[in-house]
């Protein structure tokens, strides 16, 4: 059985094993026995090595009924593993409910939504590795200070730890896709919590990199900030130039003074 790539769900279909084994190579896996996460298997590429993997419970997700036969058949020992449906919609913690590892080809076209969810599920998502847009997967990866760095870059570096690991090219997939790709590894760090309001430091984050060519003094009028601390040197700065602990710094200063009202 053949399945036909549909560009509707931004299916790439990977061809190249080496590249298969390689990404798998890349989950570290600490703490096993784990469960893991295939997010869009396709043709099951990934999944012939996953299924292989010793001290792993393997589940995976997959929104195309064609691929869902055709997995169905290929790796009948997945049985009630194998899930159809959308990883957007799903309700991670009523499958998972200690912390697991993700693993995938994400469709560029939703790659980051994707990342939003798994943010949203960050106490129970331990790991990911997944193959992105290149471009993505640097702006993803990119340090303070760089033209890459965005929304993306603080929100999820603010609780992963993130390496670029390699970069593939277009010739290897099936149908080839028009950008470089890239694979990456997010690994949950530390911090458990913030020591600011988790909304008001999402709003100055998408707030300043909305107007990034602005100084935050200008990209952040909207937010109304009180008149104390708009001398403050950090406010001459613009987005980009903030790591994720000044933008931490940044929300419990205006936090404070909205509570003082000074």
């Amino acid at each position: 059985m053949t399945i036909r790539p549909k560009k509707f769900l931004g299916q790439h279909f990977l061809r190249d094993q080496n590249i298969a084994r390689k990404i798998i190579e890349s989950l570290s896996l600490q703490g096993e026995p784990r469960k893991v996460l295939e997010i869009g298997p396709g043709m099951g590429v990934l999944t012939q090595y996953l299924v292989m993997l010793k001290g792993i419970d393997l589940y995976v997700i997959e929104i195309d009924k064609e691929s869902v036969i055709y997995l169905k058949e290929k790796f009948p020992q997945l049985k009630d593993h194998l899930i159809e449906g959308d990883f957007l919609e799903m309700d991670v913690p009523s499958v998972f409910r200690a912390p697991f590892s993700i693993i995938g080809n994400f469709p560029y076209n939703i790659s980051s939504q994707i990342l939003f969810k798994i943010l949203e599920h960050r106490n129970l998502v331990a790991e990911v590795v997944c193959m992105l847009q290149k471009e993505v997967a640097d702006r993803i990866s990119s340090q303070h200070g760089n033209k890459t760095y965005g929304i993306l870059s603080v929100l999820l570096q603010t609780y992963y730890s993130i390496e670029f690991l390699f970069k593939v090219s277009p010739g290897v997939f099936h149908p080839q896709p028009k950008v470089m790709s890239g694979v990456i590894r997010l690994t949950r760090n530390e911090r458990v919590s913030l020591p600011c309001d988790e909304n008001l430091f999402t709003r100055v984050v998408k707030q300043g990199f909305n107007n990034r060519r602005k100084t935050l003094r200008n990209a952040l009028k909207n937010l109304n900030l009180p008149p104390a601390i708009s001398t403050r040197a950090m406010l001459d700065k613009r987005a980009e130039q903030l790591s994720v602990e000044e933008f931490i710094q940044l929300t419990l200063i205006i936090e404070q003074h909205r509570v003082t009202g000074v």
